[in-house]
């Protein structure tokens, strides 16, 4: 089976190829423009014939109708996916997020491409009315990375409706892992190892973390799944209240760093927990009980990235 991976260099992608290239039966085509990917997430597959890099954006319409010929499934991954980062630049948050979904939508169903799956988001609900947060709730996001996951949302369900090309849709909650460095848990842990202060937007907030390993798998699952048409939550579904992290995270670093209290960020979700029902029926997943159980694996490799 060949599979095409759009920003398969960065955080969640470059596991999704590990995961994809450990099956012998499968080849991995990446799109990536290294905005936020890096190549060193896949060098140790270099060498390996199954497996393809190519330079190019998503925005790139003809490129893309060129990419995914031959491919069965396409995961969908490539985006601005950091919340203040497509805040700070809109217009290319819009361009890529729903633009680029449109094209990779339009190439996909002109090279009769089997599956597309889509990595979606929890940010496209907006800030919840009642936890936890169903896949049936109305879509209201709360900032322009919502907005645009929301509006790709759209897109999906035209394309199924209209033209039947077959769309799964995975709404992540806040996926944690080794080769991210952007969000709250790589940069508090890093923050702890050199005892700089850990630095909270309001603390009052309720985070959902899962695990980039079940992230993973969710995404695998999704291209055979019969769920084409149905939004899953990919989410630990338990609520980390931000101290508690900041408290185990100095916990795992024996550090002392002090939490330094800012004001909240108007852009950010305040509380979210995710109802993981569905993803328990449907993908056959089950969370850990503790969500963050891997945070001392973290706490190691950000210790080797300081040294």
């Amino acid at each position: 089976m060949h599979v095409v991976v759009t920003g398969g260099a960065g955080f969640i992608g470059s596991h999704l190829v590990d995961a994809l290239l450990a099956r012998r039966d499968v080849s991995v085509l990446v799109i990536d423009n290294l905005r936020r990917g890096r190549l060193v997430n896949l060098a140790h597959h270099d060498g390996d014939e199954r497996f393809r890099f190519v330079p190019g954006d998503v925005r790139d319409a003809e490129f893309l109708r060129e990419a995914l010929r031959g491919a069965e499934v396409v995961y969908h991954l490539a985006a601005q996916s950091n919340v203040m980062g497509a805040v700070s630049d809109p217009r290319y948050s819009f361009e890529t997020n729903v633009a680029g979904t449109f094209n990779v939508l339009d190439a996909a169903l002109c090279c009769g491409v089997r599956r597309v799956v889509f990595a979606s988001s929890r940010e496209a609900y907006g800030e919840a009315q009642a936890l936890p947060v169903s896949e049936d709730q109305p879509l209201n996001a709360k900032n322009t990375y919502g907005a645009s996951k929301a509006a790709a949302e759209a897109y999906c369900r035209s394309f199924m409706n209209v033209f039947g090309l077959e769309i799964a849709v995975l709404r992540f909650a806040n996926v944690y892992g080794p080769r991210d460095s952007d969000r709250v848990i790589p940069i508090w842990l890093e923050r702890a190892l050199r005892g700089e202060p850990l630095d909270i937007y309001g603390g009052d907030q309720v985070i959902d973390f899962v695990w980039v390993g079940l992230a993973v798998e969710a995404l695998l699952r999704a291209a055979e799944a019969d769920i084409a048409g149905v939004p899953v939550n990919v989410a630990g579904g338990v609520g980390t209240p931000i101290r508690e992290l900041a408290t185990r995270i100095l916990a795992v670093t024996g550090s002392r760093s002090a939490l330094r209290v800012a004001p909240a960020r108007a852009a950010e979700v305040r509380h979210f927990v995710a109802d993981v029902r569905r993803m328990k029926s449907l993908l056959g997943l089950e969370p850990p009980a503790d969500p963050l159980e891997h945070l001392s694996c973290m706490c190691r490799r950000a210790g080797v990235r300081l040294v």
